[in-house]
């Protein structure tokens, strides 16, 4: 199969079946780069109520640059890695500092921007200003070995070059942005990574997965994760309607959003066990436990309450273990992570 049959059966396919998304109804580089940034590890399913809330409190990249930190964390809570709604804030401020509000044109110059890398500077030069690049995803790996029978490893650096040449050889001379859409679209709702549509496909004769019952096979990926255990011992410190918490620092996870203090260990432990080098939490119980899966790490977290009906106690222990005092209302405009927000709305409803 050639490369015109290919482009065209592709786009023709994706003219007729793709999903009304609203971030391809613009060229605005604002609105592709925010979907972009906010897809990244999510599904559209979720990712879309999250842009539709960022357009509307930030309309334009000017609102963005401007906004307080915590209220941009605080709209992406939920989403998870962090460092993504940073970045953002980081890239608005940057663009509207340096290229006077104006998003560069080119991918060259947009992989230069904090938080974006070839993926993201393909889509928003290819969707926004037409250029010749190609988008490669998971998608775009998953459609291209399939029906190429390409057994090129997509984890190793070699196999990234090989398909982004190819992807790039492949896409479409004069509608580069349908033909990136295309692809994708096509391996998002089609040609899916269990269960493809293969009795159903315009390249069921020509795809060389369903040709050799490899649909399973393809794409190659052989890559190691090691995933780290962690486990959190959460102590919530309130008084009355308020709690102590603090902003986490450092280059760990969740920068930026408000958490318990805690107490972290390399095993599991006994909860009491955990916390009995602090008299302090006498009084103590368990109110809750919860598991988190990050992408290279699973989380178990134990919350432990610590209610006090003195007041010079709380304000003892926030001035001994720098935390800050919050009210409901206030620790509802918090940014926080799930875990946290999972204690509020599930231990303390019970």
């Amino acid at each position: 199969m050639n490369k015109e049959q290919f482009t065209k059966q592709l786009i023709d396919w994706y003219q007729s079946h793709h999903r009304a998304l609203p971030w391809r109804e613009t060229h605005d580089p604002y609105k592709i780069w925010l979907s972009e940034i906010i897809l990244q590890q999510t599904r559209v399913a979720q990712g879309l109520p999250y842009y539709q809330k960022f357009v509307a409190a930030f309309p334009t990249l000017q609102a963005l640059a401007q906004a307080d930190e915590q209220k941009v964390l605080r709209l992406w809570q939920g989403l998870g890695y962090y460092s993504r709604a940073r970045n953002l804030h980081a890239c608005a401020k940057m663009i509207v500092r340096d290229f006077n509000g104006r998003f560069p044109d080119n991918y060259a110059a947009l992989t230069k921007l904090p938080g974006v890398g070839p993926y993201t500077a393909a889509a928003i030069a290819s969707f926004a200003f037409r250029e010749r690049v190609a988008v490669v995803d998971g998608n775009v790996f998953r459609v291209l070995a399939r029906i190429f029978g390409i057994e090129v490893n997509i984890a190793s650096p070699e196999g990234k070059k090989y398909f982004t040449a190819k992807a790039n050889e492949l896409i479409d001379d004069t509608r580069p942005d349908l033909f990136n859409q295309a692809i994708m679209e096509f391996g998002a709702i089609h040609c899916t990574p269990v269960a493809p549509q293969c009795n159903d496909c315009i390249f069921s004769k020509t795809c060389a997965a369903n040709l050799h019952s490899l649909q399973k096979l393809l794409p190659v990926k052989e890559k190691k994760l090691t995933v780290r255990k962690r486990y959190f011992y959460y102590v919530s410190i309130r008084y009355k309607n308020k709690w102590l918490m603090k902003k986490r620092e450092g280059k760990d996870i969740w920068h930026g959003l408000y958490d318990f203090f805690l107490v972290e260990s390399k095993s599991k432990k006994n909860w009491r066990t955990a916390i009995a080098k602090h008299p302090e939490f006498k009084n103590a119980k368990r109110l809750g436990k919860f598991k988190h899966v990050l992408t290279h790490q699973q989380l178990f977290a134990t919350f432990i309450d610590v209610e006090l009906k003195d007041e010079k106690e709380f304000v003892s222990l926030a001035k001994k273990f720098a935390l800050m005092p919050f009210t409901q209302k206030q620790v509802d405009h918090l940014p926080k992570p799930v875990l946290i927000s999972k204690y509020f709305e599930s231990c303390l409803q019970a």
